[in-house]
């Protein structure tokens, strides 16, 4: 009886933190915009003096292909201060129509041989980045932007 009762409490324990783990993860669906589209906000840091090579990378060649890849480019920012990453760090903002079609364009977008080629091309003097952060977004119901 004391390994029944041990297999009923463990499976009770798992089925409440799957439950859990599905409340934790999933905002509240009153807070957001019905059909939003998917944003992505990236935030790249790039090796010292190699900030400029990175816009130019981005001007030349990776927004025609992000556009290719169904990627709409929202803008790009850099920081205004200097201990936020004035001179090393490149913020951007991406949309897709959901989370679907954005893991696509990123799957599409690597595997391009016109991006390895620009990326290789870019790099022969070292990496752009040392450090990228993404961060995918959901628009609130009181958004000006879905």
């Amino acid at each position: 009886m004391t390994r029944a009762l041990f297999l009923l409490l463990a499976a009770g324990f798992g089925a409440a933190g799957a439950l859990a783990t599905t409340l934790i993860a999933a905002p509240a669906p009153g807070s957001l915009a019905p059909g939003s589209r998917c944003f992505e906000l990236r935030t790249y840091v790039a090796p010292a003096g190699k900030l400029e090579a990175l816009h130019a990378r981005f001007r030349d060649n990776t927004n025609a292909l992000f556009t290719k890849h169904g990627m709409t480019l929202v803008g790009y920012w850099v920081p205004s201060d200097a201990d936020k990453g004035a001179d090393n760090t490149l913020v951007y903002l991406l949309a897709f129509p959901d989370r679907a079609a954005r893991d696509k364009a990123w799957k599409d977008f690597g595997s391009d041989p016109a991006w390895i080629a620009a990326r290789t091309a870019s790099e022969v003097n070292g990496k752009l980045t040392e450090k990228i952060d993404s961060l995918i977004l959901t628009a609130t119901d009181y958004s000006p932007m879905t």
